[in-house]
């Protein structure tokens, strides 16, 4: 290969490795790369904070299964990045952080912006590293794509010391990367058989990444063949078609009381690609530790996932798309004890997703939100951050293909914009919408103009209850009465969408919230829709003064 310098080896590595997209706030550490990136082949978004940028790249890994790619400067603009590492690893979503550097030669000396980041980001990703020799470069993104995509994925952080990227090497680029599968053993599946040959109440729990449209085909097929109840886990509703005579719900926050009863007295419970973290696990109360105390088969590609909290009866390492694919091998019983519990479980799903939640106030998430599943695509992306505001879209929302779903197992607010930027960046003919509470949306809501920018018509429904609801509900909780650091006074959302070019709205009743929506889908413009949520209306099933009101009587009993 003719000399390149170290920024082309780096950029020609991205698209030799498939990358098509990369998600950047430029700083003068990267110039190289920068002006590498003039002439690639690759689509670059430039944004206005690198958490931003992160949560973008992030998404990106969500919906493709390929490394999101993101490249920020160093010192503060690696901190300010750190909250999408840290969704990436919490969520095992691929991703490649690149962070600018301080040159060689300034090392331990607290220069300008340096940070040690192996030390800084060691903790929190599956390898952070640094590129001493231009000529390592291909050697390093590869092992980078091996390791963000093997096993459990997760995050990977790239330090470029500066003047490394401006040096010459002459040195051949590296093969493409392939995702290492891991496939179960025959003895393993036959050993599957046998636990249903037995069960008389079994239960799947689908869970993590590493799945595709094809592997969930595999799992529905099998799920039909064995008439076995599936659930997912939290957050990973995409998981399985939720109009799916066999869909059972989801694992989350106020999670179906007959969903938690069934897996309760479940006695074999298949957990596939999933971690059983405190989220799906009722805060670790569902299964003992580290005895589940029923027999549980955990499948997981990573082995020291298995048995890190749960003791299996039977551990697979295998991943979604290996165990998926050898499902075809095992045979349901001839007269299962099981027959019929898979269309109880979906029928107990759809009341729970149907059942009315009054709230008080004029503006009714719950209703929105059903009416948005009748509105919407079988594709639409559905996106949000974290707060109360999302509980209504997890619960009356009704997933039924993969890549529709994007949001933080990790629960890091200011998610939820970002995530549909980067949604619709990737795939610009779906529909994207994102749901956002007050204080979540002003965490990210700077990258609006990264929407605005780009042409991307993604509609953002603001939903303003004037707090941070969920820390309010938790603080009327544990100490009613006693407000404290929860209350915000708030902007006109529909005017700040306006000022930076886009459309907005303000929504104050129920019947106002379909005609805003398609005048915002008619306008192609980026969106704001500003709901206004009566305070009180913090949960489907209880309002605020209810949880004050059992916290006082509970105080008062003693």
């Amino acid at each position: 290969m003719a000399n390149r310098t170290g920024g082309q080896i780096l950029v020609d590595q991205l698209i030799l490795h498939g990358a098509t997209d990369a998600f950047c706030v430029p700083g003068e550490s990267y110039l190289a790369v920068l002006d590498a990136l003039h002439d690639a082949n690759l689509k670059v978004t430039i944004c206005r904070a690198e958490g931003g940028a992160c949560m973008m790249a992030e998404a990106s890994g969500k919906l493709t299964g390929k490394p999101g790619i993101c490249f920020v400067t160093r010192g503060p603009g690696a901190t300010n990045a750190s909250p999408g590492i840290h969704i990436a690893d919490q969520d095992s979503t691929p991703l490649i952080l690149f962070v600018g550097q301080i040159e060689r030669g300034m090392r331990e000396r607290e220069a300008f912006q340096e940070l040690d980041y192996r030390a800084v980001f060691g903790t929190m990703t599956k390898w952070a590293t640094e590129i001493d020799d231009a000529a390592r470069i291909p050697e390093i993104i590869s092992r980078a794509f091996h390791v963000a995509t093997s096993g459990r994925p997760g995050p990977v952080v790239i330090a470029l010391p500066e003047e490394m990227l401006t040096e010459l090497a002459d040195v051949a680029d590296a093969e493409p990367y392939q995702v290492t599968e891991q496939n179960p053993s025959a003895t393993q599946m036959a050993e599957l058989q046998k636990r249903f040959a037995t069960a008389k109440s079994p239960i799947a729990i689908l869970g993590g990444s590493r799945w595709s449209p094809e592997t969930i085909a595999e799992f529905q097929a099998f799920a039909e063949r064995f008439d076995l109840p599936v659930a997912v886990s939290f957050r990973r509703q995409m998981l399985f078609p939720a109009d799916h005579p066999n869909f059972a719900g989801d694992l989350g926050i106020g999670v179906n009381p007959k969903l938690l009863a069934r897996i309760k007295e479940s006695d074999l419970v298949l957990v596939v690609g999933g971690r059983l973290s405190e989220m799906p696990s009722q805060s670790y109360t569902l299964f003992g530790i580290p005895n589940p105390g029923r027999p549980l088969v955990h499948v997981h590609p990573d082995p020291e996932e298995l048995g890190r909290v749960y003791r299996p009866t039977l551990a697979i390492n295998a991943s979604p798309a290996g165990f998926c694919a050898m499902l075809e091998t095992i045979e349901p019983p001839t007269a299962p004890a099981w027959t019929g519990a898979a269309t109880a479980a979906h029928e107990a799903y759809i009341a729970w997703s149907e059942q009315p939640a009054a709230v008080p106030g004029q503006f009714h998430p719950g209703e929105v939100v059903r009416w948005l599943r009748s509105r919407l695509p079988d594709d639409a992306i559905m996106c949000n951050g974290a707060g109360n505001y999302a509980t209504w879209l997890h619960r009356f929302h009704r997933f039924n293909k993969f890549a529709t779903q994007l949001a933080p197992t990790s629960g890091s607010m200011g998610y939820g914009v970002p995530a549909a930027i980067g949604a619709k960046r990737i795939f610009p003919e779906r529909t994207v919408v994102a749901f956002a509470g007050d204080g979540c949306f002003l965490m990210n809501g700077q990258d609006f103009a990264t929407a605005v920018q780009y042409d991307l018509p993604v509609i953002i429904v603001v939903v303003d209850n004037g707090m941070y609801g969920t820390i309010r509900m938790h603080q009327e909780r544990e100490y009613p009465g006693r407000v404290s650091a929860t209350t915000l006074k708030n902007p006109d959302f529909a005017a700040y969408a306006r000022a930076f070019g886009g459309h907005g709205e303000r929504v104050e009743t129920t019947a106002e919230f379909a005609p805003a929506f398609e005048r915002a889908v008619q306008s192609g413009k980026p969106a704001i829709i500003h709901c206004m949520l009566d305070p009180e209306a913090i949960t489907p099933a209880k309002s605020l003064s209810t949880i004050r009101a059992e916290a006082l009587a509970a105080k008062a009993k003693g």
